[in-house]
């Protein structure tokens, strides 16, 4: 059976703003892979000086406005921080897609929607500045995680707010501010947020793998960016 979303989504993509500037033809897109033996050297992301240098110096390397990739992506990287190995199984499966490009660079809202919430996740490793909005396309509601954005952005918003399509909603937030990341946008796509606010897994258990996927399908089908790779 077809996942509704995930029709409407498609049939709607031609009506989608870009959520970065984008200029196929002009710019140059990468994939960028951070599974074991992937393109991340080992243990670089113990260290936030040598990781955010690596960064982008493979962006710079590959000539890429932006590195892409992540989703249904197994890192090991997330070994750097506590926050990933509470309970008995470690989190490791990633579950959004990231952009990687430089802090400042402008997010923008793919449709209209509403603010539902906002956060601040602090931890090593965590999102840092967090907004998620609210859509409905075709009556289906659904939501957007933009994670690892500028503190000064969700300054700025509040639950309630409409967003309209277009609409300059955040900028790539610098280490400071993202859970000590080199800069770029965790984008995520979920169909039920439950009770949960300002914040939601990106990174999960392999072992539950299914439901995750099932829940929070693939963001290219809003960033329609895999075909520039």
């Amino acid at each position: 059976m077809i996942n509704p979303l995930i029709a409407s989504l498609t049939r709607n993509q031609g009506s989608f703003h870009p959520v970065v500037s984008f200029t196929p033809g002009t710019d140059k897109l990468a994939a960028l892979k951070l599974t074991q033996n992937g393109d991340l050297p080992e243990g670089i992301a113990d260290n936030l000086e040598r990781f955010v240098s690596f960064m982008q110096s493979l962006r710079e390397a590959k000539q890429a406005r932006y590195l892409i990739g992540g989703y249904n992506e197994l890192r090991f990287m997330y070994s750097r921080s506590a926050l990933f190995d509470e309970g008995e199984e470690p989190r490791r499966l990633h579950i959004g897609t990231d952009i990687w490009g430089p802090a400042g660079t402008p997010v923008y809202a793919f449709m209209g929607g509403m603010v539902h919430s906002i956060g601040w996740n602090d931890r090593l490793g965590d999102y840092g500045a967090t907004i998620i909005l609210l859509h409905q396309l075709d009556g289906i509601p659904f939501y957007t995680l933009y994670g690892h954005v500028s503190k000064r952005d969700i300054d700025s918003l509040a639950p309630g707010q409409y967003i309209n399509r277009g609409q300059e909603l955040a900028h790539f937030g610098a280490p400071v501010e993202n859970g000590q990341w080199p800069p770029h946008l965790h984008f995520q796509l979920i169909s039920d947020l439950g009770l949960n606010e300002g914040d939601y897994p990106g990174v999960v258990r392999y072992s539950e793998r299914e439901q995750w996927l099932s829940n929070c399908p693939d963001p290219d089908l809003i960033l329609q960016l895999n075909k520039f790779l």
